[in-house]
């Protein structure tokens, strides 16, 4: 039996690195805590690096596709890039301030000032940068 893709198109995709560390782990909890805030759709970013041609057109279709880093090596813009799809917002945990360890004690308001970001950058029209 062939495993079938049930994503639904919307607005604003959200794709975290999720990477090994506490700023990629940081990345994984805004995008799941603004999907629940209704502000997007947490996505599927290994999806998108496997070439899932669902999951690239659903991403096509949005309005805008946010990458969220951990840290400045860009694994989750990079990976949208190299599918040949464009970040409209991308949010770098480490720009933030925040420092990479491989300890995942995540704190409340590390994850807050993400958020505040993400949405910051959200806020602003397409194509408005800083």
């Amino acid at each position: 039996m062939v495993e079938e893709c049930t994503c639904e198109a919307s607005e604003v995709l959200l794709f975290p690195c999720s990477g090994g560390s506490n700023c990629g782990q940081i990345a994984n909890q805004v995008a799941v805590q603004l999907t629940e805030g209704n502000v997007g759709k947490m996505y599927c970013l290994a999806g998108i690096g496997a070439h899932e041609s669902v999951m690239l057109d659903t991403t096509r279709a949005a309005r805008r596709v946010v990458a969220i880093d951990g840290c400045t090596v860009a694994c989750a813009r990079k990976t949208i890039e190299h599918a040949g799809l464009t970040v409209t917002d991308w949010i770098c945990v480490t720009d933030e301030g925040i420092s990479k360890t491989h300890e995942f004690k995540l704190a409340l308001e590390e994850i807050g000032l993400i958020i505040r970001r993400t949405r910051e950058s959200l806020a602003k029209p397409l194509g408005v940068s800083g």
